[in-house]
């Protein structure tokens, strides 16, 4: 009953922010001047100004002692390549305030030429591809540390230290309850790509975590790329006893008519599955924090009073989903790595050196 109350009351919250996007937060024409009103907070803008990737890392937007809205950014190299113009490289600083470089403007984060019947190429270095980049150096710079500690005796003869002792946690965790139950004999081959695939999506959780950053696992582009490279592993891993079950399964004709297709299908929607819940787990956590944040500024927008009494309540609530994310960013890593093992042991099961003693049925989380 408690249960169902509260259920209410967030309904009528999310009620009462709708209701006040819609009563004039944001510029209106003004009917009885005829002149534009100050725009005001933009949710929308903000939201998916955070979730989508752009051409700079932008961290704050703050009005200087002239009066003037100054921002906080890195901006990033814009990479293009026009038939017409051949290679154009600059700054995304030179995008601000609307100007025009080298014939390209950015309009909705994109950029475009000003030419119509000009063809642009954007191979451009955005917030996602370097984050990824510096992700993907911290990654390996780690792994050469711990792994030279081990080299110099570190962790064998004697006790592990420091982040070796934590990565030796990880990658046991990961290999007894992941790769040998669902692998079998066949683990150790692919532990380096269960363990990269791993590391991988919980550093570039970690990072998006930070203020200003890109949230790279939120992006369907990047989970995409990670379910295609897991289908081909499973792809590579089957065996004529896993096309056997496909093609020909052993039931009447009449089922086959059925089941084969949804067997084929099956094949397909296991790396579809794998992209869109690290996608929307990791997109829909970004937008709980970036939408509690805003409703201070949209309260405030109605009334200052209620929008600095709202702000412990939004901050509360904010900080709580943080460190919720913080747990995500683990769960998520390890549901992706162990469905991905759970899939290629799948294609490997019934071959004769495949063997499981320990076999435990898959959890889809």
């Amino acid at each position: 009953m408690r249960f169902n109350r509260m259920k209410s009351l967030l309904v009528a919250a999310f009620g009462l922010i709708m209701l006040s996007l819609s009563s004039g937060v944001f510029a209106q024409e003004n009917k009885e001047t005829g002149k534009e009103q100050k725009k005001g907070f933009d949710a929308n803008e903000v939201i998916f100004g955070h979730v989508k990737d752009a051409h700079e890392f932008h961290f704050l937007t703050y009005k200087g002692s002239d009066g003037e809205e100054h921002e906080a950014i890195i901006p990033l190299p814009v990479i293009l390549y026009s038939p017409q113009k051949g290679f154009s490289v600059f700054m995304s600083s030179a995008f601000h305030h609307g100007r025009v470089a080298d014939g390209y403007k950015l309009e909705e984060g994109k950029v475009v030429p000003t030419d119509p019947s000009a063809k642009v190429y954007d191979i451009s270095l955005t917030r996602n591809v370097v984050q990824m980049i510096i992700a993907l150096i911290l990654f390996v710079w780690l792994m050469l540390a711990v792994a030279k500690k081990y080299k110099k005796g570190h962790g064998v003869a004697s006790a592990p230290s420091g982040a070796q002792n934590a990565i030796e946690i990880v990658i046991d965790f990961i290999t007894e309850q992941v790769a040998k139950p669902y692998l079998g004999t066949r683990y150790v081959k692919y532990m380096p790509y269960l363990l990269t695939i791993f590391f991988f999506i919980l550093i570039n959780t970690f990072f998006g975590m930070i203020p200003g950053s890109a949230n790279v696992t939120g992006n369907i582009a990047f989970t995409m790329v990670l379910a295609l490279i897991a289908f081909v592993v499973i792809m590579f891993s089957t065996n004529k006893h896993y096309w056997g079950h496909i093609i020909n399964p052993d039931v009447p004709w009449w089922v086959k008519i059925i089941l084969i297709p949804v067997e084929i299908l099956g094949i397909f929607t296991k790396p579809f599955a794998l992209m869109i819940r690290l996608f929307a787990n990791m997109l829909a956590g970004h937008i709980i924090i970036i939408c509690l944040i805003s409703m201070i500024f949209i309260f405030g927008a109605l009334n200052k009073g209620i929008g600095w009494g709202f702000a412990p309540i939004s901050l509360a609530f904010s900080i709580f989903i943080y460190f919720i994310e913080i747990l995500v960013a683990f769960i998520q890593a390890f549901i992706f790595t162990n469905l991905t093992a759970v899939f290629i042991g799948q294609a490997m099961e019934g071959s004769h050196d495949f063997h499981n003693e320990e076999h435990i049925d898959p959890v889809m989380v």
